[in-house]
Order: structure tokens, then sequence, then C-alpha cells
């Protein structure tokens, strides 16, 4: 069965599913779409996802689109041998809180920071909008800090499903030049991102992608 993954490379939630796959070492082809690709808004594609955003996973004649929910399916259609999805149901809930606060908590003020800094033109950067978006931001890593004083990764001792989605924005948060603002210290944070920077298939499919 081909399976094909619709999105650019420089998609957050893009990066999340190519994570994903690569960890559970399943082929796929990869097909650009979205942003200067374009491509999103055809009768075609909107077949496959309504929402016209990526990414899209195609596996003949299904398709599923929302990155958490991707992340999910692969796990719980491929799960041997996999750490990342375990069987016990709370533990499985704990993993699952945990990738939908990414998106509840999160996204909306990281978004803040990353489009403010990163894709806007310096002329019309507003550094005090992005100073305020970088405290909330601040605010939903203490979290993930909490966590991290505690194990190694996210849900416990062990890399599991809810370090994707969180670990994708940490290399902005911790890559992004931040123009003489400045962001709390969180060692916990910082020294999960560098365990998240020893894994190769983050390092093929976050770290070798440039932050724009």
């Amino acid at each position: 069965m081909q399976r094909i993954v619709w999105g650019r490379t420089t998609s957050s939630n893009v990066m999340k599913v190519l994570w994903g796959l690569d960890e559970l070492g399943l082929p796929y082809q990869r097909v650009d779409a979205g942003g200067s690709f374009g491509g999103t808004n055809t009768p075609a594609y909107r077949a496959m996802n309504p929402t016209g955003l990526v990414p899209t996973l195609q596996e003949g004649d299904f398709a599923l689109w929302e990155s958490n929910a991707i992340l999910r399916y692969l796990c719980g259609t491929h799960p041997a041998g996999s750490a990342l999805w375990p069987a016990d149901d709370r533990a499985r809930a704990n993993i699952d809180r945990w990738m939908d606060a990414q998106q509840t908590v999160l996204n909306r003020p990281m978004t803040g920071v990353f489009w403010g800094l990163v894709r806007t033109p310096a002329d019309k950067r507003d550094l005090n909008a992005v100073a305020a978006a970088i405290e909330e931001t601040a605010r939903a890593w203490s979290l993930i800090e909490t966590v991290l004083r505690q194990h190694d990764f996210i849900a416990g001792a062990d890399f599991t499903l809810c370090d994707i989605p969180w670990g994708v924005h940490a290399h902005r948060w911790f890559g992004m030049q931040y123009y003489g603002l400045t962001r709390p210290d969180m060692p916990a944070l910082r020294a999960w991102y560098d365990r998240l920077c020893r894994r190769p298939a983050y390092r093929d499919c976050v770290l070798a992608t440039p932050i724009v």
C-alpha cells in the first residue's frame, strides 16, 4: 500500500507526521502542498481534506487529516514494538491530554511569537506584541517544565507520542532569533530538547528544516 503525506516540510503540523512516521520506521512519499506550493484549494485535495490545510495522510482510498489524529492512527495501526502509544488506557489518556494541550494551550501564543519574529517583515514587526506572546507562551511551556523536572519525557521516563507535538515547537522556541527580547530560563525543558536532538528522526524531520 502506498502511503502519501501531503504537505510542505516547513509546516509544524507536517513535521509532526513525518517525525512520527520515521520513529515508527514506516515508508512514505511526501508531496509538497500548502503555503507557496498551493494545491490545497483544488477539488481533489478538498475531497480528501475539506479544511484545505496540511497535512493529509493518504493510504489508497483512505484519507485522514489533523496531525494529532494522524499520529494516533499510525501508532494504533502499527503498534509492533512501539512504546509511543502503550496499551494501558490510563497511560494513553495521559499521552492524549498532553497532545491536545499543545493545540489548546501552546499553539495560539506560540504562533504569535513565530509569526511575529519569523514571518513578519522587520519594518512591520511589533516587538511589544511579540513580548506579550512570549510571556503567554512561556506559561504554556512552564507546564512542560514542571513535569520534566520529574522525568525525562512529558508522559514519563520514555519517549511517547505526546513528545512529538510539543517537540516540533521546541525547536522553534529555542532556535528563533529574538531581537533583544528575552525568554525565561527553563533548564528541564532545555534538557528535554537536547534529548530530542539526539534522536535521528528528530534531526531528520525537524532540525534539518529551516525555521521559516
